[in-house]
């Protein structure tokens, strides 16, 4: 459905740029999926000397889908999603275990001109969260509000406006409770090139982030990005998709600060047979 896009993603196409990928560790997913609706995927994380890592099932039947995580510390993460609960719905019910205080429930109404997202813990004192947009695929305003019943306060509040165009995409938000400023940027440059920028203002103390970035095409299967921040990390990354939809990619950053420090590297690799 074309209309705007859910409060959470807005600038979420600037910030994938500048994030989305990065991984300055060991990094190795397998990805597996049958033609039952059957999906698994098994994920390993060596970060300094330790190892992290999950097994992940997804289940599809008509309009439902059940996802479940086991980690290495024993976790079990469910989620069960359904959609068209009515038209242009979906809910989600997810629960953690042993945490019995996990479980929560989210409902999401997308409209041609409206985008609403609500949350609540499934607990005597619920956290509360809603998110609404208005307007159009090209320019949507929202808010979001998160209300915690046990305290009877507001955990946060934040508005924000995004305008889509074709060659760009620009965001505004007012966030940490109208305490910062975020503004970014993506614009493509040619069919191959991105840039992307994210400045934040924060009232408080006048302080003022930013970072830069670039994403480049170099050929249908390899992609090369990086990025520039006001605290002197460079970073850089290349992608290559060595097969259909298995992936190989290096990242490094080098801190211009830490004059002492090894730049940081890591390597993931995605496989799907």
């Amino acid at each position: 459905m074309a209309g705007p896009a859910p409060f959470v993603d807005l600038g979420k196409k600037a910030k994938d740029l500048l994030t989305k990928d990065y991984n300055f560790d060991q990094k190795f997913t397998l990805s597996m999926l049958s033609t039952t609706g059957m999906g698994l995927t098994a994920t390993g994380l060596k970060k300094d000397q330790n190892f992290f890592g999950d097994i992940n099932t997804v289940y599809k039947s008509g309009n439902t889908t059940v996802d479940m995580k086991v980690d290495t510390y024993s976790n079990v993460s469910t989620k069960v999603t359904v959609n068209d609960v009515w038209p242009c719905s979906k809910a989600a019910l997810s629960f953690r275990i042993p945490d019995h205080k996990s479980g929560k429930l989210d409902v999401q109404y997308l409209h041609p001109h409206a985008a609403i997202d609500s949350s609540i813990g499934l607990n005597p004192t619920p956290l509360l969260e809603l998110s609404a947009t208005i307007g159009s695929k090209e320019l949507a305003l929202g808010g979001e509000i998160g209300f915690d019943t046990a305290s009877a306060s507001f955990t946060e509040y934040t508005a924000g406006i995004n305008l889509n165009k074709p060659d760009f995409s620009v965001a505004l938000l007012l966030t940490d409770k109208g305490q910062a400023l975020k503004a970014s940027y993506i614009h493509s440059v040619n069919p191959f090139t991105c840039v992307a920028a994210e400045m934040a203002h924060r009232f408080s103390t006048y302080e003022n982030n930013f970072t830069i970035g670039s994403s480049h095409a170099v050929d249908p299967f390899t992609v090369v990005k990086t990025r520039f921040s006001d605290n002197g990390k460079v970073g850089m990354l290349c992608q290559r998709e060595w097969r259909p939809k298995s992936l190989v990619t290096f990242s490094a950053e080098y801190d211009s600060k830490a004059i002492n420090a090894s730049p940081k590297m890591g390597l993931a690799v995605a496989l799907k047979p």
